[in-house]
């Protein structure tokens, strides 16, 4: 079976970029962002988040993720609440994922908070995406986020995350670049 791969990196770093591109080289690509974006815009776990974050978190019914964000950043419990409420919901979708793949196709599975949370184990290798960091400050600025530091409060830092990943790929040049080095990493991905 091919390679089943978690890719992580820090907010600005380019890791929803990389993954985009690694589905370009011909990975099968799935972001938990994008899952528990799905999760927030459903209507299962609507009423359990609203009755403990606070009703200003559903406005006209649906959930409001910045605001939910804004409830958890500050409160370690709340956080940890939530993280327990949508992990395991996320962990089956992509079991259901995979197991629905090509075996001979390698699966990238974007995760931010890869290490942190422990999961790279349920991964046969991983990926971190770094990149300078003013650069991750223009580019998070682009977004409307918040600096970059206040925002990675409980994550490791970009050093951190390349120590730990078996592939570290540099983002601070062009996308030809960043897609050139992603095909070499997934080259070496594809004879494991």
């Amino acid at each position: 079976m091919a390679p089943f791969v978690g890719l992580t990196g820090g907010l600005g770093a380019g890791k929803s970029e990389a993954l985009r591109l690694l589905e370009e080289l011909g990975a099968a690509t799935l972001s938990t962002d994008a899952i528990v974006h799905e999760l927030l815009g459903g209507d299962e776990l609507r009423d359990e988040i609203a009755a403990r974050l606070g009703p200003e978190v559903a406005v006209d019914g649906e959930l409001d993720r910045a605001k939910i964000a804004e409830r958890v950043f500050g409160d370690e419990d709340a956080r940890a609440w939530l993280e327990q409420l949508l992990w395991p919901r996320v962990g089956e979708r992509v079991a259901g994922w995979r197991v629905a793949l090509p075996a001979e196709q390698v699966a990238v599975v974007e995760v931010p908070l890869l290490f942190e949370s422990g999961m790279e184990v349920v991964f046969d290798a991983t990926i971190a995406v770094v990149a300078d960091e003013e650069l991750r400050e223009r580019r998070a600025g682009a977004r409307g986020h918040a600096a970059v530091a206040e925002r990675e409060g409980r994550q490791l830092s970009q050093q951190e995350k390349s120590d730990k990943a078996d592939f570290t790929v540099r983002n601070d040049g062009s996308l030809d670049e960043l897609k050139e080095t992603l095909s070499r990493v997934l080259g070496k991905l594809e004879e494991q």
